[in-house]
């Protein structure tokens, strides 16, 4: 009866696990089954096409990829920059690459990744990333430096971005020594709206946000919405060459127009809506920074990502607080006590 009365409570899902969780819009949903499509392994999908179009001319680059997923995105973009097995890329040791990409970059491209530490906003020291060059005069001992990748904004480090200053300083580092830069963009939409407040420079688009870079990879399935995709973004050589490898792996479709049609609805109605994922964040995480037993640095949150602890001698674990708010609708990631503050359901 207990367990009847509770269900009956519970109407509505509250589902902070990640921004990843978002459904399909009507409207996206409408222009998936009305889509425009063809066989894009022949180039020849006109809604795969625009989507490419569209998300080039926004990051400002000559071209753009649609791929399957993020990891498959960042593995290309490393891969195209490291074609010679034994290259070495610098990035950061608590980025989505190297921890939850199950180290595609070694164990299909042979690239060895050399880990610089992340500062609490998601950034590293560009004199550590310097001294992680490798001396080419010593290459009969070190592999090869090849390559630079940045987070933006870093996911471990509760959303944090980086400002259009620090990426034109990496992106300078790199140019000195004649390496390549990729940046995970993963929520890359999300780090523009908040460097516009940030950076020295007022009102900064997202192609000033990745001008330094060679390549960047934008995820349309977290905060914007589209159920699936990931669009990789650089010159026309970059491009050419990512095509090949996305078709190695497996990732090449033919009618991915339906999909590719969500995520232009995702690029036209949703982008602007972030900034109130940001609000609502904040919201929630000075919410929970009253509440006795937990902790949270509020004026860390910047995106959409939350963060927080449970203090010591608080009589509650992590896996219990969620099974508690799980039975009253709210769904938490009980890996990390996080929440992510996304998606449609919550711009009602």
């Amino acid at each position: 009866a207990e367990e009847a009365w509770k269900a009956k409570m519970v109407t509505r899902i509250v589902d902070l696990r990640s921004d990843t969780v978002t459904k399909p819009t009507e409207t996206m949903r409408a222009a998936m089954a009305n889509a425009e499509v063809d066989d894009d392994v022949l180039c020849s999908d006109p809604t795969a096409l625009r989507l490419e179009t569209e998300m080039a001319r926004i990051m400002g680059k000559e071209g753009a990829l649609f791929v399957p997923s993020g990891t498959m995105g960042n593995l290309i973009s490393v891969l195209v920059h490291c074609e010679v097995r034994g290259s070495e890329v610098i990035l950061g040791d608590n980025c989505h690459i190297h921890i939850y990409e199950n180290g595609g970059i070694s164990t299909l491209g042979g690239v060895h990744p050399r880990t610089v530490k992340n500062n609490e906003d998601g950034s590293m020291d560009v004199d550590l990333i310097e001294a992680a060059i490798r001396d080419p005069r010593l290459e009969i001992c070190y592999p090869t430096t090849r390559l630079i990748c940045l987070e933006n904004s870093h996911a471990n480090s509760g959303g944090r971005c980086l400002s259009v200053e620090y990426t034109d300083r990496v992106g300078e580092l790199a140019k000195k020594h004649g390496l390549k830069l990729h940046i995970d963009g993963a929520r890359i939409f999300n780090a523009s709206v908040v460097s516009q407040k940030l950076s020295l420079v007022l009102g900064v688009p997202v192609h000033r946000l990745v001008q330094a870079a060679d390549s960047v990879s934008v995820c349309l399935s977290k905060g914007l919405g589209a159920p699936v995709g990931t669009v990789i973004v650089g010159s026309r050589t970059f491009i050419a060459r990512a095509k090949i490898l996305r078709k190695t792996l497996g990732g090449g479709m033919r009618q991915v127009g339906i999909l590719c049609a969500a995520g232009l609805v995702a690029l036209q109605e949703n982008v602007a809506k972030l900034e109130g994922d940001h609000k609502r964040a904040k919201l929630l995480a000075e919410g929970l920074n009253k509440i006795k037993g937990l902790k949270v640095d509020v004026a860390s949150v910047e995106t959409n990502i939350v963060y927080f602890d449970i203090l010591e001698g608080s009589n509650i674990t992590g896996p219990k607080l969620c099974k508690i708010v799980g039975e009253h609708g709210i769904l938490l990631m009980p890996e990390s006590l996080s929440s992510l503050i996304n998606g449609q359901p919550y711009r009602d």
